[in-house]
């Protein structure tokens, strides 16, 4: 059974930075379409970075440039580095996978105070 586990959330001022982590068990991440998904308060869940089996990634227009993903697959690891974090950057942040079905992490909480 495939699980997601995020890490790293946190409460930061503008302008700095953050590392989200996402664990998955169960399965290979170099053999998943893995994405990092946010949910402002108020707001839709929209997509933020993806990161695919053969390691191409994409990333919404609001965070290129800010925001990097990675993985490490001996750790079986996702990454998400924020960097130039703004206010408008917080929400609960998720870990998706998807290789036929959809799994996705409980979320971290990522606050950036102004």
């Amino acid at each position: 059974q495939v699980q997601l586990v995020e890490s790293g959330g946190g409460l930061v001022q503008t302008g700095g930075s953050l590392r989200l982590s996402c664990i998955l068990s169960g399965g290979s991440i170099n053999t998943y379409t893995m994405n990092w998904f946010r949910r402002a308060p108020g707001k839709q869940r929209e997509f933020v970075a993806q990161i695919t089996s053969d390691d191409s990634t994409n990333y919404a227009d609001s965070v290129k440039g800010r925001f990097t993903i990675s993985r490490d697959i001996a750790k079986n690891t996702v990454y998400l580095q924020m960097n130039s974090l703004q206010p408008e950057d917080t929400a609960v942040y998720y870990c998706h996978a998807y290789r036929s079905y959809n799994y996705w992490g409980q979320g971290t909480q990522v606050t950036v105070s102004s």
